[in-house]
Formats: structure tokens, C-alpha cells, sequence
């Protein structure tokens, strides 16, 4: 199995209570059918449901050919938006697509290990043996990538490829898992998560000469490692089981000394992403006023850890309530640094897509029709990915707002 995060009680349910009144039938008078007056202060004034104020899209349409027998999703912009990459699973094989903005595929990362041990690149269809491939991150100047593999044979390790090229390079080689990379955005350093200490600890490599070096110290999971827009900072999150806190490490030459916990309560805090800007950091917490660890929210607080890290003043920054946490990419942030994207838990409504203002908090609905919606990410020009459902398979759409 890959690296994963397991999160218990994921999956979360928003329950609607119906109340039914029901009178018995009895014989009455002509006296008694006669409507009654109510004193006027004994009258229950009824609350219309409000109905959140909609955006509507300038377009929402599949990224790619919709089509049966395989399921798309975790798609994710380059740092340009010129590329979107996004992982298609049919069966057990796992491969990743990288397509140009408009749904042409570039690229496919789909191979196993060959005889002699070189890594060879196969057509999607060719072999029948497991490959998984996952979690792609892009170099500064997106002519390279870096992805996490089982080359086919069960040992999960990093690689490294060239767009448009046909081999790759192994950049890790060990019995335990390798995960989660992130490319800096300046640099040839990617951040990347290891289970060869027996918790998951972040570790930086060297994407030119593969040297690693450790950032952390055991004891504690330390997960989905993401570096600030400047390439200076690196979110993670750390924790146990069903407690994670939100830590940024303010200088990777000396992690250990510059370490600081941005939440530090009983809630579970995951999946940090910063802004565009780089002044703020969104994740999901499982804090919301009914005391349920099943109901997800969205919090915002300060990069630079000037902000409550428990408490009141830690809850008065939720900004969403009740949506699905896709820990796979974490809370998606518009270009503007003011707005968050992001799925509401609403069965009922098919999970529908919503807008947030950071700063007021209200969320507006975004009408792209599209049911059961996951994975939402945006790009450097504000053109919005996902994931939906189209006759119980997953596809990957993109829709965009006015400006």
C-alpha cells in the first residue's frame, strides 16, 4: 500500500432531522372546524430558509473525454497553470497524466521495473502488473518532476523525470515508504516524507546529487510537508492517530531551532496549505461548536504564528463549517489570497462546490451542476479543478468565475 494518512471518521454525513406531525382523526363539531384566532402574542413567526447566494460560472466543462471503466482525480495546476496533471486508476494500475491546460494529454507516467533492474516507461494497457504512481510536483522552472512510485514491484521511492522525456531517475532507495514530495519553488531541494525512522519524518533531497538531509526527529508522525511561495518555509503537520497540530519550520538549515507550532489543541488539524502571498495557512480542523469529531471545517490563521494557536481565539478562525476534507490536496486557495474553494458536506445537494471570503466568512455557492465533487484546486489564473461524478466514475473537470 502507499503512504497514507489514515484519518478515522473521514467520511462525513450531514444528517437533516424531518419532523412529522401527525393528528388523529376524531369526530368534531361544526363549531369546533372553525379556524380559531390566535392572540397575536402566542404567534410563532416561522424563519424563511435562506437560500446562499450563487456564483455563476463563466464555463464548467470536462477536462477530458468523459469516459467509463476508469476514475480520475487529484489533479494539480504547475505553478504557471500551463500544465495539470491528475492521477487515472483502472484496477489496480495507478498512472499520472500531465495534459496542457486545455485537455491535451503531454504526458504519461505509467511504469515498472524491467529486467536488470532499469526503469523502463510502459503504454498504459501493455503489461497487467500493479504500478502506482502518485503525488507529482513540479520544478521551478517546470522542465522537470518529481513523483512518488512502486515501479511495479511494491517498494514506494522517489523519481525523477524530464517533461516530455521517456526515463526517469531514482532519487531514493529503501525498504520503507517515500511520499508526499514537494519541489521548492527556488531551488533543487524537494521535501519529502520517510517511514525509515518508523514515523513518517521529512527529509529533504537533493534532486541533482540525491543527497538527504533530515529535518525532524521521530517520535511523531510529520506529514504533507509544503513549502511557502518563497521557498524559505516548509507547513507540515504533526501529531498521532486523531490529534495533528499545523508546525512550519521558519529555516530548513536549522530546523529543529526554528520549529513553530501554529495550533496546539485537542482538535485534529491537517493538510496545511499556505496562500498565495504567503502570509496565511488554511487546513482542516475537526473543532466545530457541536463537539463532533466527524464534522470538518476550514480554519485560516497567520503564517508567521501571531495568531492564538488554542482556544476562543484559535476557533474564531474558522471560516467554513461542515465540508469535505480532500487531504490529498487540502484547502484550495484563489490566486487573490482572499478566497478559499472548497466542497461542502451536503449529500443532499451532491456535495455542491463553494466560494469563501477569508475575511467575512460567507460562502457563496458555485453552480457548476456537477455531483459529488472532491479534489478542488486552483490555478495562477483562477481556473478552478475538480473532481466529479459522471455515472458513478470520477472525472476531472475545470470551470472558471468572472473576474
Amino acid at each position: 500500500m502507499p503512504f497514507v494518512l489514515t484519518l478515522q471518521g473521514s467520511v462525513r454525513t450531514a444528517g437533516l432531522c424531518l419532523l412529522a406531525l401527525m393528528t388523529a382523526v376524531m369526530p368534531f363539531s361544526a363549531a369546533e372546524a372553525a379556524p380559531q384566532a390566535v392572540p397575536a402574542d402566542q404567534r410563532v413567526l416561522v424563519e424563511p430558509v435562506k437560500r446562499p447566494e450563487t456564483v455563476e460560472p463563466l464555463y464548467v466543462r470536462p477536462f477530458t473525454a468523459v469516459e467509463s471503466g476508469r476514475n480520475d482525480g487529484n489533479p494539480l495546476w504547475s505553478r504557471s497553470g500551463m500544465f495539470l496533471s491528475f492521477e487515472r486508476s483502472i484496477g489496480d494500475k495507478k498512472e499520472i497524466h500531465i495534459a496542457l491546460a486545455d485537455g491535451l494529454i503531454f504526458q504519461t507516467l505509467y511504469h515498472l521495473r524491467a529486467a536488470g533492474g532499469e526503469m523502463k516507461f510502459f503504454f498504459p494497457g501493455v503489461v497487467e502488473d500493479i504500478s502506482y504512481n502518485a503525488g507529482i510536483s513540479w520544478s521551478p522552472r517546470e522542465d522537470r518532476f518529481i513523483f512518488m512510485s512502486n515501479g511495479g514491484e511494491g517498494n514506494y521511492d522517489l523519481y525523477a523525470g524530464d517533461m516530455g522525456g521517456k526515463t526517469v531517475t531514482r532519487l531514493t532507495d529503501h525498504k520503507e515508504k517515500d511520499g508526499q514530495p514537494d519541489w521548492s519553488p527556488v531551488s533543487n531541494a524537494a521535501v519529502f516524507v520517510s517511514g525509515r525512522t518508523g514515523k513518517g519524518d521529512l527529509y529533504l533531497v537533493d534532486v541533482n546529487t540525491h543527497a538527504l538531509t533530515r529535518l525532524t526527529q521521530g517520535g511523531k508522525e510529520h506529514l504533507y510537508p509544503q513549502w511557502s511561495p518563497d521557498g524559505k518555509r516548509i507547513a507540515y503537520m504533526r501529531g498521532n492517530n486523531e490529534n495533528h497540530d499545523i508546525m512550519v519550520i521558519n529555516d530548513v538549515t536549522r530546523p529543529a531551532e526554528t520549529v513553530k507550532a501554529l495550533t496546539a489543541w485537542e482538535h485534529d488539524d491537517i493538510r496545511p496549505v499556505w496562500s498565495p502571498d504567503g502570509k496565511k495557512i488554511a487546513f482542516y480542523s475537526n473543532y466545530n461548536l457541536q463537539g463532533d469529531p466527524r464534522i470538518w471545517s476550514i480554519m485560516v490563521v497567520a503564517a508567521d504564528g501571531s495568531d492564538p494557536v488554542a482556544g476562543d481565539g484559535l476557533a474564531a478562525k474558522v471560516v467554513a463549517v461542515d465540508v469535505v476534507s480532500d487531504v490529498e490536496r487540502g484547502p484550495a486557495w484563489m490566486p487573490d489570497s482572499s478566497r478559499i474553494v472548497y466542497v461542502k458536506n451536503d449529500r443532499q445537494e451532491y456535495h455542491p462546490i463553494y466560494v469563501v471570503t477569508v475575511a467575512d466568512k460567507v460562502g457563496k455557492l458555485l453552480k457548476t451542476d456537477t455531483k459529488m465533487n472532491h479534489d478542488v484546486v486552483c490555478s495562477i489564473d483562477g481556473t478552478i479543478a475538480f473532481r466529479a461524478q459522471v455515472d458513478q466514475w470520477d472525472q476531472i473537470f475545470v470551470a472558471r468565475m468572472k473576474d
